[in-house]
């Protein structure tokens, strides 16, 4: 059975409050620039709390968090030591500047380093995800000498500007300069094959060769890094067939190119494993992170650096910093969150959770759903592929569609949200990525809503035979 958490338990949500959360959102709509959203065509929910797995509005509406948010409260909202270590360190050091030796600063580098495959044993503070991977990037090209970075389609590594022209679905698209040194190739995805594979060996064996030939066609002596999502998140949760990492570290060996995985969402429990990486024995040369390492509480992600890498900085400065690198609030939180998982079992948690609950669950819901053409993933890091026809594995919407197109995927949405769950949404997919705490109880309510809500898919599927 899933492990016990000790931050499980909801907490009701307060009396309604109607007038101010009226005032909330046309406070909102009046001061705040939403990022992806076209401003006049958005009704974001006002959120009067949080607890646990759940949130709640001023409404009185209460919803359990099937997206921890973005993928990113892996210990749930408002854990209590988290909550009080930001409190604690905000009486005693709010803020120092990154030159200085500070001791959460420390203690949050050495508690992540402990966790990091092989020797990634020194830690780059930065405030996110997108800054990691541009640190990461910057490091590559400075230890090759090299320019070109590859990454494959069905990616997303951040909105800054190397983040972004590195990121493989549309929102690269507005932002593109065509001139980053960026190469995008297809990565594994045997449910969509590029490769016209028929089992996970072919599209190991494939997607390998497809990146060789890349690589000899744009010149392995101009390749300073491969990028790669461990699994990939927002894209998809499509999570490699055995031997593939293993095959890209070779081939990054072989031909001096630095390997970079990217674990801001699949890192800190998502998987089952403290990082993704730990499910297929392999370990990179530079891995960044966020997202998880202290749920998102105060802004932090990191860049975990191998023993090689960091030598190439002894003696000559790494040019890049910033003003919050290792800001000590976000330490505090991620010092604690690292704790807390450790004490409470909750990266083990995640691991029965996804085996016991939601992927046996999963499947039985594909079972009795015309529109459910696949289910992936591992722990709490899970991808409903929603189709028109199972035979034919036609999307159930089109590709990146919006407004009437998307149409179906938004009738589920809203059948989520009536059912009191709040899904994670993406193209033609839902995202089961529950908190890394959730409950057993927890996760059998989100599945039944889940459940009933796939109805409102089913209507614009194709009937099962």
């Amino acid at each position: 059975m899933a492990a016990k958490t000790a931050h499980s338990a909801p907490t009701p949500g307060p009396v309604p409050d109607p007038a101010t959360g009226a005032a909330v959102k046309a406070a909102d709509r009046a001061h705040v620039f939403h990022s992806w959203s076209a401003q006049g065509l958005i009704d974001p929910l006002a959120v009067a709390g949080a607890e646990g797995s759940y949130f709640w509005d001023y409404d009185g509406n209460r919803y359990l968090d099937f997206s921890s948010q973005l993928v990113n409260t892996n210990i749930g909202h408002q854990h209590p030591k988290v909550v009080a270590a930001i409190q604690e360190q905000a009486a005693r050091l709010c803020t120092f500047a990154p030159g200085f030796a500070v001791d959460v600063r420390s203690e949050a580098a050495r508690l992540v380093a402990e966790r990091t495959p092989g020797d990634l044993d020194k830690i780059f503070f930065t405030n996110g995800g997108a800054e990691a991977v541009e640190h990461a990037v910057r490091m590559a090209r400075l230890h090759t000498g090299r320019t070109k970075v590859l990454s494959t389609y069905r990616s997303y590594h951040g909105a800054t500007a190397a983040a972004i022209n590195l990121t493989g679905d549309p929102r690269r698209w507005a932002s593109d300069t065509a001139s980053a040194g960026v190469v995008h190739f297809w990565g594994p995805f045997l449910y969509r094959s590029p490769f016209h594979a028929t089992d996970e060996r072919q599209e190991c064996e494939r997607a390998l060769a497809h990146l060789e030939q890349t690589i000899a066609f744009e010149g392995p002596q101009s390749i300073a890094a491969i990028l790669l999502e461990t699994v990939p998140g927002t894209a998809g949760i499509m999570v490699p067939p055995p031997g593939y990492l293993a095959g890209v570290r070779e081939i990054c060996d072989r031909y001096g190119i630095v390997f970079i995985l990217d674990e801001v969402m699949a890192g800190f429990g998502r998987t089952g494993h403290w990082f993704a990486a730990d499910h297929f024995g392999v370990t990179p040369d530079l891995l960044t992170f966020a997202k998880g390492v202290n749920s998102g509480y105060v802004p932090l992600g990191g860049v975990a650096i191998s023993a090689a890498i960091a030598a190439d900085f002894d003696q000559r400065p790494y040019p890049g910093g910033l003003t919050y690198s290792g800001h000590p609030l976000a330490c505090a939180s991620a010092v604690a969150t690292i704790t807390a998982m450790a004490e409470e079992g909750i990266v083990a948690n995640a691991a029965a959770i996804g085996a016991e609950i939601i992927g046996p669950g999963l499947r039985e819901i594909a079972e009795r759903h015309a529109c459910v053409g696949e289910v992936r993933g591992l722990g709490v890091f899970w991808a409903v592929e929603l189709v028109k026809d199972k035979a034919t594995r036609e999307p159930l919407v089109p590709y990146n569609a919006t407004g009437p197109a998307n149409r179906p995927m938004a009738d589920f949405a809203a059948a989520c949200k009536r059912g009191g769950l709040w899904p994670f949404v993406n193209m033609n997919r839902t995202h089961v990525v529950p908190p890394c705490t959730i409950t057993e109880a927890e996760a059998k309510e989100g599945l039944a809503i889940l459940d009933e809500a796939l109805s409102a898919a089913d209507a614009h599927a194709m009937p099962r035979p």
